[in-house]
């Protein structure tokens, strides 16, 4: 059993993701779980649909490595190029 002296604190926004899962863009199908954030392993952009938006954003050029602080329904795989995303939760 691991300890884990935050298991009472309230999980918020600006707290670290708790869990994360593979992102695979698709143009039909929303994440599994709106996000808190997501990492992006390989540079690029970045077309999703944010949890309150009705149009589709784009990030532009973002760097590998870099953490997108955006709560996204859905990574949109038209105009997604950026690789290896994790979503954080």
């Amino acid at each position: 059993m691991v300890d884990d002296i935050f298991a009472n604190s309230v999980n918020s926004l600006t707290s670290p993701a708790e869990d994360c899962f593979v992102i695979t863009p698709s143009d039909q199908a929303s994440l599994p779980i709106v996000t808190k954030a997501i990492f992006v392993g390989q540079g690029g952009d970045v077309r999703l649909m944010p949890l309150r938006g009705t149009t589709a954003v784009t990030f532009y050029n973002l760097a590998s490595g870099s953490v997108l602080d955006v709560r996204a329904r859905a990574v949109l795989a038209t105009g997604t190029t950026a690789l290896d995303m994790v979503g954080l939760v």
